[in-house]
């Protein structure tokens, strides 16, 4: 179901980035350099007041926009310089100004923690991907989680929903909003399907995709966790209508000095869509979807923000799905109806402000989310629920020379219930957790990052620490080497909790070291990890491996099991060389096995590929005001089971592979006016050259046939449109 699932929120995506620049507004850009004329590249610049601002790229130039006329205060500040405060002038339509900084004699400049985690935010000099890099790229389809895909340590699994890094399962990662972990981040799995993520790109202002070694603020992950930070102020105001083949859309923004709202309904229907491509699945109910949200932002007071989101959706399908284990002699099919109806909610609040002159930051959150699968397979009941609350609180204590202390409490409660043929299982889990953290600079190109988690599971009656620790060299005015190394902690699957409470944290222990350079808005990184996996949890059927990856666990089971990954990635981005054209390269090394499952012996799972490769292009044609997206992926084979082959030996177990996975992805729009609305329209194209695709194999029940999983379609397209009612409304061409 992945096209599925990619469909909805695009046109929503869209809308919401495009209503960002939808009031007249003045542009703000220039330079800051230090007294010597260097540029200073992360500086931080703003209209006090208000939340308009920029940071300085490598050349030290900004560029913003902002709705506020005449006379402004603008702020500059930068680690180790004397801020600069100024009142200006706003001209119309464009100010420019420049500035030159004074270094502080007992201020540390600006290195920051690199190793393990890629930002895209106001804060760090590391701004990798931002929302309207994740909106035009090929082959992303406008989701978040797609985009992280394209990016080194993560890896490429066709079939199965969720993001796989470096070697971990899709279990492995967290997806955290605002602090918060959320319950359900993708839409239901299926078999053999890749679902998309539920959220759309322009709810946030920053992204930082963690590959291992993340902070100690947040916990529950094996492998990584995916920050999604939300804006903190929406400025458009209107009404926005979408039309394409899947769906149509309405949205409304509405926004004052203090606050904003913003709204966005949808319906939409796969049918006449997949009357025009082709599809592998066998489909008996077209997927049919509504949904809704709302999102509003209050400011009480000078320092103070309030953050509200909540959404709801509601989808329907039925599908023939292959059973290997129905599938026999003379029925090489196998297929068995799948029906599912899918509801989900999920709402999330924040409070954040400060004190004591900004010296002390507070940070609050409440969400709450609830997902049911109502799922019949033939005429068995697998319907399951999931339900959590949650809250947090962390308090900030900004300290001199850039350092900082932090604490921090959360807890959860999760309630979850699975019928799996007739018999009914459920748990209740309350968690909770405390940690600590502090950055400091012992020199100028010198910092550390210490910190310590501490976790509590109910449902296993078991606490863990887990200490982190990074650190980040300066070895010249546009690169730094980063050190990260930490213990991580996960309570195990819910599957096998429901039959085994006695089982103890899964653990994995992680060193990485990084190196980066940033200049001339070219982009280098290169990073080597080594990951070790204990207490993993193996079950012990006494029966043949089944290679079924949506049985339920019913052997005996314990924390036996163990592995490694180990390996490393490469990152080159070029916006400079080529003008007009943005292109990235990256490449990821893993060499992994793993003792765990039902394993018998030490493997690698199939869901690793050991050689990922994205090649990703991007251009704007002013012009004609057109955007085209050109992405090249290619997917080593993965191993895939093979039950002619024995399960105890070590060279012979998942053995085989599956031929490497290519594929090419094509994206264009355009932007225009009739009658004084601004008009988009979009076209996409998915494995343009028609690849037929293999993702794994499987066999039938007598073990003497085999078939291949693939793509829901080989090959796909996708168009549409959206118009904006206001005269106003416009695009930012430098983002595109």
């Amino acid at each position: 179901m992945k096209l599925f699932l990619r469909l909805p929120s695009f046109l929503t995506t869209v809308l919401i980035g495009l209503s960002l620049s939808a009031s007249a507004q003045t542009v703000v850009s220039g330079r800051v350099t230090d007294q010597r004329g260097r540029a200073l590249p992360g500086a931080n610049v703003f209209l006090r007041g208000t939340y308009d601002g920029a940071t300085t790229d490598t050349t030290g130039a900004f560029r913003f926009s902002t709705t506020r006329r005449d006379t402004a205060t603008l702020l500059i500040t930068y680690v180790g310089y004397e801020s600069f405060v100024r009142s200006i002038t706003l001209q119309p339509e464009r100010t420019s100004i420049t500035v030159k900084l004074t270094e502080l004699a007992n201020e540390l400049n600006t290195v920051v923690i690199t190793a393990g985690a890629f930002e895209a935010s106001d804060e760090k000099k590391m701004t990798m991907l931002k929302p309207m890099d994740i909106v035009t790229t090929a082959g992303a389809a406008a989701d978040i989680t797609a985009a992280m895909n394209l990016l080194p340590g993560a890896q490429r699994v066709g079939e199965q929903e969720g993001v796989f890094v470096r070697g971990g399962s899709n279990l492995e990662t967290k997806v955290v909003i605002d602090g918060m972990i959320v319950q359900n981040p993708f839409f239901s799995s299926l078999p053999d399907v890749q679902s998309r993520g539920r959220f759309q790109p322009f709810m946030f202002k920053g992204t930082s995709f963690s590959t291992g070694g993340y902070s100690a603020q947040y916990g529950q992950a094996l492998s990584s966790v995916l920050l999604l930070n939300t804006v903190d102020k929406n400025s458009s105001n209107g009404l926005g209508l979408s039309l394409n083949l899947a769906n149509a859309g309405l949205s409304y923004d509405h926004s004052t000095a203090n606050s904003s709202l913003s709204a966005t309904g949808y319906y939409g229907n796969l049918k006449p869509l997949f009357a025009l491509v082709r599809q592998n699945l066998d489909w008996t109910r077209e997927p049919e979807f509504a949904g809704s949200s709302l999102t509003y932002r209050l400011k009480p007071s000078k320092t103070g923000m309030l953050k509200f989101y909540g959404m709801y959706s509601d989808s329907r399908l039925g599908m023939n799905v292959r059973d290997p284990g129905a599938a026999t002699v003379g029925n090489e099919t196998g297929l068995i109806n799948l029906r599912q109806h899918n509801r989900n909610a999920f709402t999330t609040s924040t409070y954040a402000d400060s004190w004591g002159e900004g010296r002390w930051l507070l940070n609050t959150g409440f969400s709450y989310s609830y997902d049911t699968d109502a799922t019949t397979y033939d005429t068995e009941d697998f319907s399951r629920s999931s339900e959590r609350a949650q809250a947090r609180a962390v308090i900030t204590r900004l300290l001199g020379g850039n350092s900082s202390i932090l604490f921090g409490a959360e807890a959860h409660t999760l309630t979850l219930k699975n019928a799996v043929s007739g018999v009914d299982y459920s748990l209740r889990d309350n968690y909770g957790a405390a940690f600590v953290e502090s950055q400091f600079y012992v020199s100028r190109n010198l910092a550390f990052q210490p910190g310590i988690r501490a976790e509590y599971s109910s449902v296993i009656g078991r606490v863990n620490l887990a200490p982190r620790l990074s650190l980040a060299y300066k070895t010249g005015v546009f690169s730094q080497v980063s050190l990260a190394y930490g213990q991580f902690y996960q309570t195990p699957d819910y599957r096998y909790l429901y039959r085994n409470t006695d089982l103890n944290f899964e653990r994995a222990d992680h060193l990485i070291l990084n190196y980066q350079i940033i200049r001339n808005k070219r982009t280098f990184r290169a990073e080597a990890f080594y990951k070790n996996y204990a207490a993993l949890v193996r079950e012990f059927t006494g029966t043949p491996y089944d290679a079924n990856p949506y049985r339920f666990p019913w052997g005996r089971t314990d924390n036996s099991g163990h592995g490694y990954a180990q390996g490393f990635d490469l990152f080159w981005r070029d916006q400079k060389t080529v003008k007009g054209l943005d292109y990235w390269v990256t490449y990821s090394y893993v060499d992994t096995k793993r003792l765990f499952q039902q394993f018998n012996v030490v493997a690698t799972p199939t869901f690793v590929s050991n050689h990922n490769v994205s090649l990703i292009t991007k251009r704007f044609f002013e012009k004609i005001s057109t955007n085209i997206s050109l992405t090249y992926t290619f997917t080593s084979g993965r191993p895939y089971y093979n039950p002619n082959r024995p399960t105890d030996s070590e060279r012979e177990f998942l053995s085989d592979r599956t031929p490497a996975v290519n594929n090419v992805s094509f994206s264009a729009s355009h932007i225009l006016r009739a009658k004084g609305n601004l008009i988009v329209l979009y076209a996409s194209v998915d494995n343009l050259l028609n690849s037929r695709n293999i993702f794994t194999y499987r066999y039938t029940a007598d073990r003497t046939t085999r078939y291949a999983v693939g793509p829901q379609t080989y090959r796909s397209f996708f168009v549409g449109g959206l118009i904006m009612l206001s005269k106003k409304a416009k695009v930012d061409v430098n983002q595109l």
